[in-house]
């Protein structure tokens, strides 16, 4: 069984969600037999690369800080610890254009990173608020994957990965998606809302059924 998860690496439900797909694969009878292919999909792709608060990317949307923060952000840091996926901070962190790290993922994935990579880019920056808005910014993060930075410099600079990553954002939203987290099992179950783990484990035991449904001949 195939899983497509389109994510950001500054969406907190998609970290939220990351967790969720782990511990919900865990728990799933046949999660050894299921893989999970990780696209991207920029949801601030208009953001300056030095950088802007959460609070204030909350006002530059003409929204009420403390009420986003009370009813939407703060949830997400209780749920997040109460699942042991501390720390995580989704309030006290900045956001940033992606493309750049949406790009070393992808180089990341070919050579034989991808998990390891996509796991590791949450954490970087709902753990630590880490920055990866530049292209130096993304490189310090490559360190921590034992890349070879010049080579890496050299991915970023060419934009070897860029049309991908665009590709990957298109066919998102050409399947109907308007945001992230989504979540496409086997082209055929499209999940585009973020879910605990019951439910993902749920939903994942529901499309295995689908999937071993032989056609009467």
């Amino acid at each position: 069984m195939k899983i497509e998860l389109w994510c950001d690496i500054i969406c907190p439900f998609c970290g939220l969600n990351e967790h969720r797909l782990e511990n919900a694969l865990a728990e799933f009878e046949h999660g050894a037999d299921v893989q999970v292919l990780h696209r991207s999909f920029q949801v601030h792709p208009e953001l300056d690369r030095v950088g802007v608060t959460q609070r204030d990317l909350i006002l530059m949307r003409g929204l009420d800080p403390e009420k986003v923060e009370k009813n939407i952000l703060e949830p997400i840091e209780q749920a997040a610890k109460r699942e042991g996926l501390v720390p995580y901070r989704v309030i006290d962190r900045t956001l940033g254009p992606t493309d750049y790290a949406h790009e070393l993922l992808a180089y990341a994935s070919d050579n034989g990173l991808h998990s390891e990579s996509w796991k590791h880019i949450f954490r970087a920056h709902f753990g630590t608020a880490q920055r990866l808005w530049t292209i130096d910014e993304v490189i310090d993060f490559a360190a921590e994957l034992d890349l070879d930075l010049v080579e890496t410099r050299l991915v970023l600079q060419s934009g070897r990965y860029r049309e991908q990553v665009k590709n990957d954002q298109r066919e998102a939203q050409r399947l109907g998606a308007n945001g992230t987290p989504f979540m496409l099992i086997d082209r055929k179950h499209p999940v585009s809302t973020a879910l605990n783990t019951y439910e993902l484990l749920s939903i994942l035991r529901s499309a295995w059924r689908d999937l071993r449904i032989q056609p009467l001949i």
